[in-house]
């Protein structure tokens, strides 16, 4: 789901980039709403069950990418390495409260992924 979401996300920021933007923060507020309705309803901390927030984090990190097959798998490998490894401070915001820690997290790797594939792009690796 994230992958098409993110595509469309893209192709939105080639007519407007304010207006994804807008989205994108959008949906990262969504999500954070989702994941703390969700921790109600299963009464669990940050569940496996709950997606929104990977989304949320895929979305961010393949902003802007292009719409073809190596910068997609790219993006998807190092946002898992990164949503794995929690590297701080993602390892911090996971321990926010409520939805926004579920979120933010993922929101940092995801971050950390975007610029990684930046870096990526422009020494040409990709």
């Amino acid at each position: 789901m994230a992958v098409p979401l993110s595509f469309a996300l893209n192709r939105m920021a080639r007519a407007s980039i304010v207006l994804s933007l807008l989205t994108l923060v959008a949906f990262g507020l969504l999500a954070i709403w989702f994941s703390k309705k969700g921790e109600e309803i299963l009464l669990e901390k940050d569940s496996p069950k709950i997606v929104v927030d990977e989304i949320a984090g895929f979305l961010l990190a393949n902003f802007l990418s292009p719409l073809a097959f190596k910068p997609v798998v790219a993006a998807f490998l190092l946002f898992r390495f990164f949503d794995i490894m929690k590297v701080a401070p993602a390892s911090r915001a996971e321990r926010l409260p409520g939805g926004v820690g579920v979120v933010m997290d993922d929101l940092v790797s995801g971050l950390y992924t975007f610029l990684t594939l930046r870096l990526l792009f422009f020494l040409g690796l990709l």
